[in-house]
């Protein structure tokens, strides 16, 4: 038996008889990391979040926002991290809270438990094997208010439902679907969201500057200004997969990224497709001034086991000097880490595959670089997935030094799908997944 097969075994082993995931990661990383061949990534530190109800987390930031948080704690952090400036200590951002599905007479809803929860930017430390917060930030409209997490426009985002799929809850042109997150020079943040998708610009208390959004929504009612500055056809998302990666390049630029191909031209092309886009965007400029195009390993690459194409995603994009990036590509129980350069001759921006009349789409290509366009070339860096003691869903990486990353889990507030999710008096039955931060020390330096 291989050492990653034995390793993958023991860490099953483990959460079978009830160890936590946080002695788990401890345990896996302490054993691989004495040895591993010279030569091989390894876990070198292992922390979770304590248990901390979101009512409480959520009230104390704006009083009465949640009135019931069902038996939810704090969670959903593993959105993003970006360093701090101090060691141990990252920014991370919340989603749009917790939110599952229940399939009602054959059809599914989406379920919003805590309608109420507002996204927040957390700062946190990382001290022994524990997860700190020590900061928490609303994110919040010009005026103030919550902007919540629930979906903006009826006929283009998913429904709200309450918590056992009942009750339908009402649409909030405010809300965000936060992912990516980095901060800026001058302390402000910026934010990308699924919904639009749009990139989120934040003041140093949370409040919402300025939403960027693809030319053509037309959301109306927010209470912030809402500016038509993306290119159109990326209102051809596919449902709950906008933007979710975002990297700070050194001179300022930003670039985000789709997680999953577009539905171009139409919802199975997209499904059907590795390929997906990246966009570079200038703060002093406020516009977009390169496109990507960028092509995912085959998903049985990606997560051995796995056939459905659909599950690969882009969660998180890390600057790396100069114009390079890791990309991480992933489905929920793997990822690999690629590095990629933007470099000026894969820019496609403007040209015939922003045309949602194109036919074929670039979506539709088989093979993009045989056709002519430029894809990003990509270099594999790390294989997370033969990484014993990297928890699954992994939706932030954050660089800690030349050889180290570090990494955090998504653990959905521990929600599942399903009628399961809350007991008869309506508390949630938790998953047993904790926010978990790991470090990754690389064999070779970025």
């Amino acid at each position: 038996m291989s050492p990653y097969a034995a390793g993958r075994r023991r860490v099953h082993r483990l959460l079978a008889a009830g160890v936590p995931l946080a002695v788990v990661a401890a345990l896996t990383a302490a054993g691989p990391a004495a040895s591993a061949p010279t030569g091989e990534a390894r876990v070198t530190r292992a922390a979770t979040l304590g248990d901390l109800p979101l009512g409480a987390f959520s009230n104390a930031l704006l009083p009465g926002t949640v009135d019931d948080d069902r038996g939810v704690d704090l969670g959903g952090i593993g959105s993003d991290i970006y360093p701090a400036g101090r060691p141990g200590e990252f920014w991370t951002v919340t989603d749009r809270g917790p939110n599952g599905q229940i399939k009602v007479d054959g059809a599914k809803r989406r379920t919003f438990p805590v309608p109420g929860f507002d996204p927040a930017i957390v700062r946190i430390r990382v001290q022994g094997d524990t997860v700190r917060v020590l900061k928490a930030i609303p994110v919040t409209t010009a005026s103030g208010r919550p902007v919540t997490g629930l979906p903006d426009q009826r006929g283009r985002d998913e429904a709200p439902y309450s918590y056992d799929a009942g009750t339908p809850l009402s649409y909030d042109p405010n809300g965000l679907d936060t992912e990516g997150i980095v901060r800026a020079a001058d302390g402000s943040f910026w934010l990308v969201d699924e919904y639009g998708p749009s990139l989120v610009h934040v003041d140093a208390r949370g409040s919402v500057l300025a939403r960027y959004v693809p030319e053509g929504l037309r959301l109306t009612g927010a209470d912030y200004p809402v500016v038509e500055a993306l290119p159109a056809v990326l209102l051809h998302r596919k449902i709950n997969r906008g933007f979710e990666g975002l990297a700070q390049l050194p001179g300022g630029d930003l670039v985000m990224a789709l997680q999953s191909p577009l539905s171009l031209p139409d919802t199975a092309a997209g499904e059907a497709s590795r390929t997906t886009r990246l966009l570079r965007f200038s703060p002093r400029r406020k516009a977009v001034t390169a496109e990507y195009a960028y092509r995912f390993d085959p998903v049985g690459v990606v997560d051995p086991g796995e056939d459905d194409t659909s599950e690969l995603k882009i969660s998180s994009v890390v600057a790396v000097g100069g114009d390079r990036l890791l990309v991480e590509e992933r489905t929920d129980r793997a990822a690999r880490l690629h590095l990629v350069r933007l470099e000026r001759s894969a820019d496609i921006l403007g040209g015939r595959w922003d045309d949602d009349t194109a036919s074929p789409s670039l979506e539709q290509l088989d093979d993009p670089a045989a056709t002519g366009v430029p894809v990003l070339r990509k270099h594999l860096v790390v294989d997370l997935g033969k990484v014993a003691g990297v928890p699954g869903k992994i939706e932030g990486v954050a660089r800690v030094d030349r050889d180290t990353l570090a990494l955090i889990n998504d653990n959905d507030f521990g929600m599942t799908d399903g009628t399961g999710a809350f007991d008869a008096r309506g508390r949630l039955v938790d998953s047993g997944v904790e926010t978990t931060v790991v470090y990754v020390r690389l064999p070779h330096g970025l």
